[in-house]
């Protein structure tokens, strides 16, 4: 098939697919009581690592040990820009009201040197986006319509095809993007969006029938 028989995807599609391709779901075992997958103890047992550690840990109660960073204002604009990314329709809601922009201040708040460099670009994408739609629009990026804020976004989704001006708000929009599917894609919203049937406790699990084994190979 050449490219110009390739039938067009929304952007919805392209995201189920990129979180489709990046994805590592959590496996579910069936384990005997005290005991995981893995041997280690589960958190029913009176093992202190049970708990967790700061390498290993506990995701039954998970906690986040650091303060919020992004003011209320920032975060204003970061959630219209989640929405433009992932917006409502007639499966489910939209980023904003899932939480991701919430997702992305967890994540650029972490005390941690990748996420700390992820803050100053979100920051600095944040700033440049409303400096922006002021200079296009006399108005902030989340007073802008839809159709303003997808102009916007238009020129700064795609960084080979970006205008030199726009490569480094490119940097930016990309970022906010992997955020904002990680975390939608990780909610029972996004998983139900985008079809994923694991992470469910089963009363009888079937094997796979002979045609899907011959397929695979096996």
């Amino acid at each position: 098939m050449t490219e110009e028989q390739r039938p067009p995807i929304d952007r919805r599609t392209a995201l189920k697919v990129i979180a489709a391709a990046t994805a590592v779901p959590a496996v579910l075992a069936a384990c005997e009581p005290g005991e995981t997958d893995l041997g280690r103890p589960s958190p029913g047992t009176r093992n202190p690592l049970a708990v967790g550690t700061p390498s290993d840990p506990d995701l039954l109660a998970p906690v986040v040990p650091w303060a919020r960073s992004l003011t209320p204002d920032e975060l204003e604009t970061l959630a219209s820009l989640c929405d433009v990314i992932i917006p409502a329709d007639d499966r489910s809601p939209s980023a904003s009201a899932l939480g991701a922009h919430e997702f992305i201040d967890e994540w650029v708040s972490a005390p941690y040197d990748g996420m700390k460099k992820d803050k100053v670009l979100v920051r600095g994408g944040i700033v440049w986006l409303d400096g922006e739609s002021d200079r296009r629009f006399g108005s902030r990026f989340r007073e802008l319509s839809l159709v303003q804020m997808s102009e916007i976004c238009d020129d700064i989704c795609y960084g080979p095809d970006a205008a030199p001006e726009f490569q480094a708000a490119s940097r930016f929009f990309d970022k906010v993007r992997d955020l904002t599917a990680t975390a939608f894609y990780t909610t029972k919203e996004g998983m139900e969006d985008v079809g994923y049937v694991g992470n469910v406790p089963l009363s009888q699990w079937d094997p796979p029938p002979p045609e899907a084994l011959r397929h695979v190979g096996l």
